[in-house]
């Protein structure tokens, strides 16, 4: 063979080679700006599409910026949010480099009534990648949902935008940025949202404390309330404490109870039916999701154990009580409580939706590594779910990914059926947040009763970033905002 001839050859194999790879790398980077709207495939669900469309869009579509409450209604509780990207002191007193609201991270407690229309208006002083406010758990009207290039444009610095939405759910629930959200939330923007219910006859003398316990870590510390370390909470013997445990981080947290026993009374907002009494049981509350506990305080006090490094002390004479070790028993929300009707029957459902979570290797936006996949699809080619309005909802999460994921649907509650195979006989178990291991199964339901375009993520945000979201679509709706581009939307 001459030189020529090998020169030739090599350059013929080092092409099989390098071409294919290049076409991957180039087939992986994402469009300077894109929608959600044109990304990823249909998924029906088994259903059928509405006048027989098969692609993403209507010409006839009604655009998401109409989904609001009446502009001309008066707000009944209106609060004013500004926030700012700057060095802070927590309550405890430690400086933290990151993001305030109205001064304070975490953020002011909104609190309003059942059926209040609350109006929050967000005030961008100085954060320079913009923000928008995410209402956890709250089913919003799709205009308020607060998630950069689905739902509206990212505020930039300078600029407001005003959140209107009844509080139509009692329930524990927080707020944060849904703009570089792995970045800003973890950063400390954030804060509680709390709806009481409305005044049904007297209330009962002995009901006085009611604390919101945001836990958060700041730096590798975690907090609760801004506080590090045990945090003593006004409460005398025989008063019945209210402490609605709110995770905002990535990982799972264990509670439990050193002193006394309780009652998980609410889980993501939504009241257990008749909950039973808990002794020497911790209760895991997933990232993003909540736990409201029932503590009747005895006369030595108790502790509420958050994580372990950090607890909210009840009664005078709590700072004697001994730490317990954390449980490995857990409050199985499966068979807690007594059962209580659904509102509707699963067994009818109109679409059936599989979400199966895995991982494997490849580029994204030209980056190697190990991504991420829905249902086999790498980001952005993952599915949106598209629902009618009406429809009765099953979808089945499968996670054999080798992590625990915490997931996340905006604009609706589900209910457990099933994990595992095994079905669900307490308590409805409604969630907007559902700690899925590896190697579990859920199967869960909820009634299409929010349009919109909603995003279903694991709230682990950093996994979020890499890829491991969908989109809920309901057919016959649109999004005039895009990811990227000028608006420098990046919801994750």
């Amino acid at each position: 063979m001459t030189t020529r001839s090998r020169l030739v050859l090599a350059a013929v194999a080092t092409a099989v080679i390098v071409v294919p790879l290049a076409w991957l790398w180039w087939s992986s980077l994402l469009p300077d700006e894109y929608s959600v709207m044109t990304m990823g495939y249909m998924d029906y669900g088994d259903g059928q599409a509405e006048h027989g469309e098969t692609g993403h869009m209507e010409s006839d579509a009604i655009s998401i910026t109409e989904l609001t409450v009446p502009a001309d209604a008066k707000p009944d509780v209106s609060v004013d949010l500004t926030v700012r990207k700057e060095t802070f002191t927590l309550a405890s007193g430690r400086q933290v480099d990151g993001y305030t609201v109205n001064g304070q991270s975490p953020g002011p407690t909104i609190r309003a009534t059942e059926g209040d229309l609350v109006e929050v208006n967000l005030i961008n002083e100085s954060v320079p990648d913009g923000v928008a406010l995410h209402w956890h758990g709250v089913d919003v009207p799709n205009a308020m949902d607060g998630v950069a290039g689905v739902t509206q444009d990212a505020v930039a610095e300078g600029g407001t935008f005003s959140y209107r939405f009844y509080a139509d759910q009692v329930g524990t629930y927080w707020y944060h940025s849904h703009q570089i959200s792995h970045e800003q939330v973890k950063g400390g923007l954030l804060g509680p949202l709390v709806v009481s219910p409305a005044v049904r006859g007297e209330p009962k003398g002995n009901e006085v404390v009611d604390l919101p316990a945001l836990v958060h870590i700041y730096d590798g510390v975690r907090t609760v309330n801004g506080f590090e370390g045990d945090v003593a909470v006004d409460a005398a013997a025989g008063q019945t404490a209210r402490v609605r445990v709110i995770n905002t981080d990535n990982g799972p947290m264990s509670v439990w109870v050193s002193g006394a026993e309780y009652r998980v009374v609410a889980v993501d907002g939504y009241d257990i039916h008749q909950p039973d009494t808990v002794s020497g049981e911790a209760v895991l509350v997933t990232a993003g999701g909540r736990a409201d506990l029932e503590i009747v305080v005895p006369d030595s006090g108790a502790r509420v154990e958050l994580g372990g490094n950090t607890a909210i002390l009840l009664g005078p004479g709590a700072e004697a009580v001994t730490k317990t070790a954390a449980p490995t028993d857990f409050v199985d929300f499966l068979d807690y409580g007594s059962p209580a009707p659904l509102g509707f029957d699963p067994g009818t459902a109109t679409r059936d939706f599989e979400y199966v979570v895995d991982r494997r290797p490849g580029l994204l936006d030209g980056k190697p590594g190990l991504w991420w996949t829905v249902n086999g699809h790498m980001y952005p080619d993952v599915p949106m779910f598209a629902v009618a309005e009406g429809d009765i909802v099953r979808m089945t999460i499968e996670n054999h990914s080798g992590e625990v994921h915490p997931m996340h649907l905006h604009g609706h509650h589900a209910v457990v059926l099933s994990r595992d195979g095994e079905p669900a006989t307490g308590s409805p178990w409604w969630v907007d947040s559902l700690n899925v291991r590896d190697g579990e199964t859920y199967d869960i339901a909820f009634v299409a009763d929010n349009p919109g375009i909603w995003l279903d993520h694991c709230h682990n945000l950093p996994h979020a970033t890499e890829g491991l979201l969908a989109h809920l679509m309901y057919i016959g709706y649109t999004t005039p905002y895009m990811l990227g581009g000028a608006s420098g939307n990046q919801p994750e």
